[in-house]
């Protein structure tokens, strides 16, 4: 049994959660609730077994496995069908740019640590960090919603079948709502965001589907 570390409102456990979905793995999930306590993953339990201090973490026997991404890439070779991935080297580098525009430039830069420092470190009023997530979700996702254009996009961002980029992608159109920042601009995320609402493991991985859900 794989053992998942994660908190329901997490971006990067949501989209791990996804692929895990996905691949049809069974998993006991362990929430780490990362404001009550002052940061359960700052304890000195759950930092000995991620010295990040962050979630995700995916056990897996003896493995102990960090960042969402690398969890991902991981499945795809421990547990190889069904794919995140589709087939042919360009096919692969295209959906694996598509994830990283949300997990390397919009998320990291929007995520519960970074906004923390930005109002109790730098002063900066709710209404200024509104002001800065919105940002980074439109410049992510005006770029997203380019190469969707091209002949490779079906239902989902590669063809008619989720995957990788698909797992990023929703969990940061979730975000987006939470914070109430407008992405009407956006209809071919917004169709791929239907169409994730009609598949059973995403909504299985809906944070108000989890067990610590508040």
């Amino acid at each position: 049994m794989l053992k998942l570390y994660d908190f329901f409102r997490s971006g990067a456990a949501y989209r791990t959660r996804i692929a895990l979905n996905l691949k049809g793995l069974d998993y006991e999930q362990s929430a780490i609730h990362l404001t009550r306590d002052g940061g359960q993953q700052f304890s000195e339990e759950y930092a000995a077994l991620n010295p990040q201090k962050l979630v995700p973490t995916l056990i897996d026997g003896e493995t102990v496995l960090i960042q969402s991404m690398a969890i991902m890439e991981y499945l795809e070779d421990a547990y190889p069908e069904p794919s995140l991935l589709p087939d042919g080297a360009r096919a692969r580098a295209r959906v694996r740019g598509l994830a990283n525009i949300v997990a390397c430039d919009i998320h990291p830069v929007n995520n519960l640590r970074v906004r923390l420092y930005l109002i109790n470190e730098m002063g900066v009023s709710r209404d200024d960090q509104k002001t800065w997530i919105a940002n980074w979700i439109h410049l992510g996702f005006e770029a997203y919603e380019a190469l969707l254009g091209d002949a490779a996009s079906g239902r989902f961002s590669h063809g008619d079948l989720p995957g990788m980029a698909d797992a990023c992608l929703i969990p940061q159109v979730a975000n987006a709502r939470l914070n109430e920042v407008d992405i009407s601009a956006f209809p071919r995320i917004l169709e791929i965001d239907a169409a994730a609402k009609e598949h059973p493991a995403f909504e299985a991985a809906l944070p108000a589907n989890q067990p610590d859900a508040e």
